[in-house]
């Protein structure tokens, strides 16, 4: 696919004279300057121009001549044709709103929406599914991140083709439950026939990629992320010898600390079959007693998280191993590409008392 976009000009210097009159039954053709003035407008470059009140010398009619690029309306012709461009690109009306408060133009979604309508009626069959109606993709990539705007975050969903890395839309959620994600990524599912869903491990992807039908893949850097900084974060615990808890599983520090390592490599190496070690390693730290109301979790029952948590993830991280689209492509070699840290988890939350939270 391969477009050529040609945007309206704003020209503050160039004001074509007036030719008929526009009162309708006039036939005027002659007229003179009345006035000057300052006009305000919304651009990406210009903030006023100069336009012209002309009066006709046959009906005595008076109105306004303006530059090049701009009309009677707040916002140039240039933001407009800018604004649908954006859409028809893929984008949703509030995250065309955003990119424009980017480039320092103020303008509102249901303004951005009332452009696009109004330029689908002047040209018939103008959608932006159109744009991307020939892209298919087996492997839809979706991320969630969040922009400040006005003060306050805006949480935001991107999806892309995960075969190639090319974005497909941009769009402003109403929030990051498993609700909103769904309603959002099911017409993108549909729509370009995708087979497999690759997210983080968040619990909402998966709720979404089980209703859609999905095959699901976690994102393998943010995988690593989370449990190279969950064995760092244990290994203190350890070196600090206060906690005793792995006495009572007839564990020692030292076991622990080579569990750990092993974790380690298997999450660097990623091999399906290993999802037996997983399983025994999970399996050293199941009586490990959980904590009461108001109290920390001990080291063997974080332990115990742990490995339950990755043993559970193992199918859903490997995936990407053994799978292939329809049309025998490869998920892309960066697996899941994360627009942002911000509203990550971080590590402690895995250590919660509600059990089912870490089944993911």
């Amino acid at each position: 696919m391969r477009l050529q976009m040609l945007l309206p000009k704003v020209e503050p210097q160039r004001i074509t004279l007036p030719t008929t009159c526009p009162r309708k039954g006039c036939r005027g053709t002659h007229f003179r300057v009345r006035q000057t003035v300052t006009k305000p407008v919304r651009d990406t470059q210009y903030t006023q121009v100069t336009a012209q009140r002309y009066e006709c010398l046959r009906c005595g009619k008076t109105f306004r001549v303006y530059p090049r690029g701009v009309t009677s309306a707040h916002v140039s012709l240039r933001v407009k044709g800018l604004a649908i461009m954006l859409y028809l690109l893929g984008l949703s009306y509030g995250a065309v709103s955003l990119l424009l408060e980017a480039l320092g133009v103020d303008w509102c979604k249901s303004r951005v929406y009332d452009a696009v309508q109004a330029a689908a009626q002047r040209v018939p069959g103008l959608h932006q599914r159109q744009v991307f109606a020939d892209l298919r993709t087996p492997a839809l990539g979706a991320d969630v991140t969040s922009v400040k705007c006005n003060g306050r975050w805006l949480p935001l969903g991107i999806t892309v083709d995960d075969t190639t890395g090319l974005v497909l839309t941009i769009d402003e959620l109403s929030s990051e439950d498993a609700q909103a994600l769904e309603q959002w990524m099911t017409p993108i599912a549909a729509q370009v026939g995708a087979e497999l869903l690759v997210s983080d491990d968040a619990d909402g992807f998966k709720t979404v990629a089980e209703d859609l039908g999905l095959a699901h893949q976690v994102c393998k850097s943010h995988v690593k992320r989370n449990t190279d900084e969950l064995i760092a974060d244990l290994r203190t615990v350890i070196a600090h010898g206060t906690d005793t808890s792995l006495a009572s599983l007839g564990g020692t520090p030292q076991q622990a600390l080579t569990d750990l390592e092993q974790l380690s490599q298997l999450i660097q190496t990623r091999r399906p079959e290993d999802v037996t070690k997983l399983e025994t390693l999970h399996d050293r730290y199941v009586g490990a007693v959980p904590p009461s109301k108001g109290q920390s979790a001990s080291l063997a029952y974080r332990l115990y998280l742990l490995f339950l948590d990755r043993w559970n993830l193992w199918p859903s991280l490997t995936r990407y191993r053994t799978w292939r689209g329809v049309t025998g492509r490869w998920l892309d070699s960066q697996g899941c590409r994360r627009a942002s840290t911000r509203g990550r988890a971080s590590p402690s939350s895995l250590w919660t008392t509600d059990k089912t939270s870490v089944h993911r």
